[in-house]
């Protein structure tokens, strides 16, 4: 078992996950149209920003954002990931190291104590970052955080704090993008495709087919892994602690998690490993 790939969940090569910001009520359809399509992912709150309760938008209005009380019936028991987007939405880079920790630890607390759950996850409000919020990130507990850079390619990242996508959904490569992916089964890696970016612009372009035909063409796949960001970090992370033998025959698995490997080849076997288990070929 000298030459592996690591394989996601079942044993699969490729994993699809999406990433929305600023927690606004067009979140509500999307994750609509994510689910009846079997998409997962992460949606990225600004805690300190819900709308009042009762709050009533004029007409024209499109970034509308959730009230807590809204906020809590979306994405409490979606399935979803909720994470950190900064307490205010501030370019964090700007602050000085105790106010940026500030907006990351408290919009994470805040976000903890209303969704029940750890938060481990970031975007980067506006999209920038400095190597000192970077830094700050790591200190505040955080597992990444993504950036608007598109990659335009399925590579995991290499620096989970500046996590890289592949493409906003108003990206002209999306389709073709979209097309490789589910069409093309990567040999020598494994595939991520990561789409980001705020669910009120599909109002504010009138585009709401955009998103519609993507999950349509991407989604119910057997062949792809559907996850939330911090599923797929985490699933990575617990493949780089398999254990080898020197000469790669025994593996062990020292964490929770039941992981998948192939041997390197068009028909190489794919491994499956429990929890704790060993395995000798």
């Amino acid at each position: 078992m000298s030459g592996l790939i690591m394989r996601f969940p079942k044993g699969k090569a490729k994993a699809l996950t999406l990433s929305y910001d600023d927690g606004v009520e067009q979140d509500i359809r999307l994750m609509d149209i994510m689910d009846k399509n079997g998409l997962k992912g992460t949606f990225n709150l600004n805690s300190g920003l819900f709308a009042p309760e009762g709050t009533t938008y004029p007409e024209g209005a499109f970034h509308r954002r959730l009230t807590a009380r809204q906020a809590t019936e979306t994405y409490a028991a979606s399935g979803h990931e909720v994470a950190v987007h900064g307490l205010t939405h501030p370019f964090l880079e700007r602050l000085p190291e105790n106010l940026a920790m500030w907006e990351l630890l408290k919009d994470r607390e805040n976000l903890e104590n209303q969704f029940h759950t750890i938060i481990r996850g970031m975007a980067y409000p506006f999209g920038t970052y400095s190597d000192a919020t970077v830094d700050c990130l790591r200190k505040a507990g955080l597992a990444y955080g993504r950036t608007v850079i598109s990659s335009h390619s399925f590579d995991l990242p290499g620096d989970w704090l500046r996590l890289e996508a592949t493409c906003h959904h108003n990206d002209p490569e999306l389709m073709g993008l979209a097309k490789k992916f589910v069409e093309e089964t990567p040999l020598w890696g494994s595939w991520m495709f990561y789409l980001w970016g705020h669910s009120y612009e599909f109002e504010v372009n009138a585009n709401w087919n955009v998103i519609e035909e993507f999950a349509a063409f991407t989604g119910g796949h057997d062949d792809i892994w559907y996850a939330t960001n911090i599923q797929i970090y985490d699933y990575v992370q617990a493949w780089q602690r398999l254990e080898f033998s020197v000469d790669g025959r025994q593996v062990h698995n020292p964490t929770a998690t039941e992981l998948y490997f192939q041997e390197m080849g068009e028909k190489g076997e794919v491994h499956r490993i429990s929890p704790g288990g060993y395995l000798e070929s």
